[in-house]
């Protein structure tokens, strides 16, 4: 891009806005904290964190976008930046484990956890269980879907064509808002409630911070398509639509675990809702 530096790396002057949202972050899940265990001010306190890590993306971002049509972001620093996402996505992977972990202790050894799970699964509580091959599986084909349409505007960049990258972002921006509102129909109609045994909180826990995650990533792909009218990224430098498009598949990946592990092998033989 113009005014590229001549050399393989750029160090940047110290910058307040990582410190600032590591302070956010750091408030946001003291108040979330609190607010769990209905101390005063709880809620507040999260509130603010919130505002503080909000405040801090559009900041720091922006400076990033801005680093980047400076010519700042040489092939180096570039590849540090992929490796920065990748060691996101790893930590994002190992927070599922623990879920999935969960799910499968609860699962596999009911006899060894008889007074919580009443030696069964799913528990005796459980009347019945979400049909996978219902909503789930509607779902599942969404976001495969989506996979396609988001890999159709990655080539669609790369070959220079601009209007099938918008069109494709246009898809899978769509697809995603369509899967979180299925998702949000089927828990209003659960036959059961989070909370009240382990297998209605590891289905809600591990599903629903799966639903956050399409949230945060049509966000993403929402920011990678105003840029994109704006006429950001070039064939060979777009990180920022890199990053979102790796996020994306990520959360693809993790549904088909979740469809095939929850959904289906979870709830084998027992009625369904």
């Amino acid at each position: 891009m113009a005014g590229a530096k001549n050399h393989d790396y750029h160090i940047l002057p110290p910058d307040v806005w990582p410190f600032i949202g590591a302070i956010s972050a750091l408030t946001m899940t003291t108040g979330g904290v609190f607010y769990m265990h209905k101390m005063a001010g709880g809620h507040a306190i999260f509130f603010a964190g919130l505002l503080g890590v909000i405040i801090t993306f559009f900041s720091w971002f922006g400076k990033i976008i801005k680093e980047a049509h400076a010519g700042d972001h040489t092939p180096v620093v570039q590849l540090h930046q992929r490796y920065g996402m990748i060691l996101f996505i790893a930590s994002e992977v190992m927070f599922f484990v623990g879920w999935f972990w969960a799910f499968f202790d609860f699962s596999l050894f009911p006899s060894e956890l008889a007074e919580v799970v009443g030696g069964q699964w799913p528990p005796k509580a459980i009347e019945a269980v979400m049909d996978p091959f219902d909503l789930p599986l509607l779902n599942t084909l969404i976001l495969l879907c989506s996979g396609t349409t988001l890999t159709w505007a990655h080539h669609a960049l790369i070959h220079g064509d601009r209007d099938g990258l918008k069109k494709g972002l246009w898809a899978t921006i769509l697809l995603g808002a369509v899967f979180s509102a299925i998702q949000a129909y089927e828990y209003a109609g659960a036959p059961f409630a989070f909370g009240t045994n382990t297998f209605g909180s590891s289905f809600y826990m591990a599903t629903g911070f799966h639903g956050f995650h399409v949230i945060v990533g049509t966000i993403f792909l929402i920011v990678c398509l105003i840029r994109a009218y704006k006429g950001h990224f070039t064939p060979r430098q777009h990180f920022g639509f890199e990053a979102a498009a790796w996020y994306w598949h990520f959360v693809d990946v993790v549904w088909l675990f979740l469809f095939i592990a929850i959904y289906v092998w979870g709830s084998w033989g027992y009625p369904t809702h």
